[in-house]
């Protein structure tokens, strides 16, 4: 199968819904057929997962409470920057 970019444009716009799993099985299958014959998809959608495992990962995650205060800390010196600036 040749490299079409139309054709991987319509793709990676499917494979934002193969990360959601919000395809139906017959879409999930030709999506995965892609992938394993198309590489430059391939190593985009595994960017995009691992995109999404880190930012699900970070949304289930508490920070500690003394990274929160440091991240305070420097939020507030950028805002008295930023008023007094």
């Amino acid at each position: 199968m040749s490299h079409d970019d139309q054709g991987c444009a319509d793709y990676l716009e499917r494979i934002v819904y193969f990360l959601d799993n919000e395809l139906d099985e017959a879409d999930c299958s030709v999506v995965q057929q892609h992938l394993d014959e198309c590489g430059p998809c391939l190593n985009k959608y595994d960017l995009q997962k691992t995109v999404k495992t880190i930012v699900a990962r970070s949304c289930s995650e508490s920070a500690p409470q003394s990274l929160r205060e440091r991240v305070l800390v420097e939020i507030r010196e950028v805002q008295l920057r930023i008023s007094e600036g």
